[in-house]
């Protein structure tokens, strides 16, 4: 397993609501959209590249692999930094009928998931893990999505578009992925990747719980 921290400080002209700020933040994770869904409440965090192996072990199902994910990637990044260091990780995945639904590796399997998903409702769920001074606290959280029915040309024109490359599912609800989902049965940022309610409940409970 290796970390490299990126030298990169977020949000220093917002103000939390939540004051983090005596707390040194790092995200073990280089996602664009957890990196911001986190600079939009304010806290401020440098970020870590985590690698660990994210294959599924036979017979894990969704809600316990996101959270081993998450919490593997915790730890991973652990020893990189100080003890103080509170240490937020996550995974998420797409689930429907019990199957995981990774990251498409082409076009072939980007239509045959969103061939599943089409005009039906799937799950996400997020596995969020905290670290701080020796302890890991962990939350799942899962977020109903309803898909739309998918034709060929929309699927073409989607792929096309670049976006569903390293989403899971194959798709991004916060960019052109939208017009897919009519409505969502849950947290919308679990869906984007970081529950944001979620997180703050876990770096509020190891750091008070010291």
């Amino acid at each position: 397993m290796q970390s490299d921290l990126v030298v990169s400080q977020h949000s220093d002209n917002q103000k939390s609501a939540f004051q983090f700020s005596h707390l040194n933040v790092v995200l073990a994770s280089t996602s664009p959209r957890r990196k911001e869904l986190l600079e939009q409440i304010g806290v401020q965090f440098t970020t870590a590249v985590i690698d660990i192996d994210e294959s599924i072990v036979a017979g894990e199902i969704p809600s316990d692999y996101v959270v081993r994910l998450a919490q593997e990637k915790a730890l991973a990044a652990v020893s990189n930094f100080p003890e103080q260091t509170v240490i937020i990780a996550a995974d998420t995945t797409v689930t429907i009928d019990g199957h995981i639904l990774g990251k498409p590796v082409n076009r072939e399997d980007a239509f045959a998931m969103w061939a599943l998903l089409s005009g039906r409702t799937h799950q996400v769920m997020t596995g969020v893990a905290v670290a701080f001074l020796g302890q890991v606290q962990t939350a799942i959280v899962q977020t109903d999505v309803e898909f739309v029915s998918l034709t060929h040309e929309q699927m073409q024109n989607y792929w096309d578009s670049g976006e569903p490359i390293g989403k899971a599912g194959g798709y991004a609800i916060q960019g052109l992925g939208a017009v897919f989902v009519p409505q969502i049965r849950g947290s919308y940022s679990n869906v984007v990747g970081l529950p944001l309610v979620e997180t703050v409940a876990l770096i509020t409970a190891v750091t008070e719980s010291k």
